[in-house]
């Protein structure tokens, strides 16, 4: 694509422009020490970081990128000869990050990767170390929104990894590129024997909201830093939930997560489905040369309005533990694996949009992967995941009302009631 580098930075700019919009002074010099932290080393502003002989870290990172982090963390090693590394390894996807760090913060990891959506609960926990060794160049080496979503006012949280969001693939056996731009353009189609037309994970939020977004509806307001807001039981949103209750009980549907749509393209009973970058080598696997990946398609809601399904777009981020005993040596190597060489390696063998700006601007490099460029074009239809605390209460309720209308519970008859209590629900008093 040869508009890739002006939509990468779209998804900059849009998603800049939802974030907090208080952050005008984030590239003002640090001269903060981290002794404000934990009696450290004060911050010089220089690259290299006062190591300690001897050092031990846990580190968690999702069950996909086990591998690829612990060959992140030898090359490390190999940068910090001098320090003798103990580096311990678990098993914890972003998505379950802050429930596993606020169970127990002193036996949580180290160093550990997490969603931008629970920043704002991981800090107000005090479970995260704030970041103050090289922020300056940190926050210039990345694109605005990523620090947006890595910070709390002025103060840096989180190390920027990469950016996303979800997109549609498609079997190229069954669906041409003209069918996938219309949702109902690829339910109408008849596919044959036990394929299914069309899946996703409805009773999931980061998925089902994307129909709301569509819609015009609006979750915490409309730069999402209002914990008092949000319309998801006005008349868009309403509009938004009557599609997915069609959708629900469309014969050509299927609800799905990613183990099942893995098989399902595996098996080649399977048309188009919403995911995201980490099923690209999965399902690219099973396609072949029938693997098709673009943006999400339009949808006509029942007014007649025809737009593109919106989406959620979040950062991965990595975070370093509060309770860490080694702060300094944590925030060496949470540097090291968000670094250009790093992003460069996720982008190159994972398929992860990066927030380098010197990579996010090699459009020859972008332009060469087709997930890539189907996240950056469906950039411009998403909307940045909250990071303030109260996006904590979304998930749970999101999820029950999505099985709710799997499960026939919701109907157009009560579908009202049900919004009004899912609002309620999200704009509870936080506990």
């Amino acid at each position: 694509m040869k508009k890739i580098l002006a939509v990468i930075m779209s998804l900059s700019m849009l998603l800049a422009a939802t974030a907090c919009s208080n952050d005008s002074n984030s590239s003002k010099s640090e001269s903060k020490s981290d002794s404000q932290n934990s009696g450290g080393t004060s911050n010089t502003g220089s690259d290299e970081y006062q190591l300690k002989e001897s050092a031990s870290l846990k580190v968690w990172a999702s069950q996909e990128d086990q591998e690829i982090v612990k060959e992140m963390v030898e090359s490390f090693k190999k940068k910090y000869p001098d320090t003798t590394w103990n580096i311990e390894f678990g098993v914890v996807s972003e998505a379950d990050a802050k429930s596993e760090v606020l169970k127990d913060t002193e036996a949580a990891a180290d160093v550990f990767a997490f969603a931008s959506d629970q920043l704002g609960e991981l800090q107000s926990a005090g479970a995260l170390y704030k970041i103050t060794k090289n922020k300056d160049r940190i926050i210039a080496d990345n694109i605005d929104a990523s620090i947006n979503a890595s910070k709390v006012g002025d103060d840096l949280y989180a190390y920027p990894s990469s950016s996303d969001t979800y997109f549609m693939y498609y079997d190229k056996k069954y669906l041409s590129d003209e069918d996938v731009k219309s949702l109902e353009t690829i339910l109408s189609k008849n596919l044959g024997g036990d394929v299914v037309n069309f899946s996703f994970d409805m009773d999931n939020g980061w998925y089902n909201a994307g129909f709301f977004f569509a819609a015009g509806a609006k979750l915490f307001g409309d730069d999402g830093t209002d914990p008092t807001k949000c319309d998801f039981n006005n008349e868009k949103g309403l509009l938004a939930a009557k599609y997915l209750i069609s959708l629900a009980n469309n014969s050509k549907f299927k609800l799905t997560d990613d183990d099942i749509t893995k098989a399902d393209f595996a098996d080649r009973k399977l048309g188009a489905t919403i995911s995201g970058s980490w099923n690209a080598e999965d399902i690219k696997k099973s396609l072949g040369d029938d693997f098709g990946v673009t943006k999400l398609p339009t949808v006509t809601f029942e007014d007649g309005t025809t737009t593109n399904l919106g989406s959620m777009a979040n950062f991965k981020l990595i975070g370093i533990n509060s309770q860490t005993k080694s702060p300094m040596e944590a925030m060496a190597l949470a540097d090291y694996l968000t670094s250009y060489e790093c992003q460069k390696i996720r982008f190159e063998k994972r398929s992860f949009a990066p927030t380098n700006k010197e990579l996010a601007g090699d459009k020859d490099a972008l332009s060469s992967n087709p997930v890539v460029a189907a996240a950056a074009e469906q950039a411009q239809y998403a909307t940045l995941q909250s990071t303030i605390p109260q996006m904590g209460n979304f998930w749970t309720p999101a999820e029950a009302f999505g099985a709710a209308i799997v499960n026939k519970e919701i109907t157009v008859d009560n579908v009202q009631e049900r919004l009004d209590k899912l609002v309620e629900s999200i704009l509870s008093t936080l506990t």
